[in-house]
């Protein structure tokens, strides 16, 4: 993996890095790179079945891409997750270790929630105030 500095490079060269269409300042999204077809395939493939298996990190990106970019673009964004895992694998030799479906919620900070709920509560015109259960 000495071939390839980072993993956003890998994902690059295997055509599921996001492109980049913008001229004039304007950033407009165009799909994915070009680059090896045959390894952006594979790598979809293994996307597919990879995204169904529930409980794991996989099947909540492609849950939550798919809400808001459809199943199509959430698949690839899945084989992309794979791509650097295996990069990371390959290139640390440590085993690998799902964070699992709730990593997302897990990963936010609580307090910090609870204060932007209150401010949006107060935006819409309403008093909050917080209290920790006991």
């Amino acid at each position: 993996m000495s071939r390839f500095p980072t993993a956003q490079h890998l994902a690059a060269w295997a055509g599921l890095a996001p492109a980049n269409a913008g001229p004039a300042g304007k950033h407009r999204r165009a799909g994915s790179c070009k680059g090896a077809n045959w390894l952006r395939r594979a790598f979809i493939e293994a996307a597919k079945p990879a995204s169904r298996s529930r409980g794991t990190y996989l099947f909540a990106e492609c849950r939550n891409v798919a809400a808001w970019r459809g199943p199509n673009k959430a698949t690839v964004a899945v084989a992309r997750s794979i791509v650097v895992a295996a990069w990371h694998l390959l290139s640390t030799g440590e085993p690998y270790h799902d964070p699992g479906a709730d990593w997302p919620s897990r990963r936010r900070d609580p307090e910090r929630e609870a204060r932007r709920l209150v401010a949006r509560l107060e935006a819409l015109g309403h008093r909050a105030s917080i209290a920790p259960a006991a």
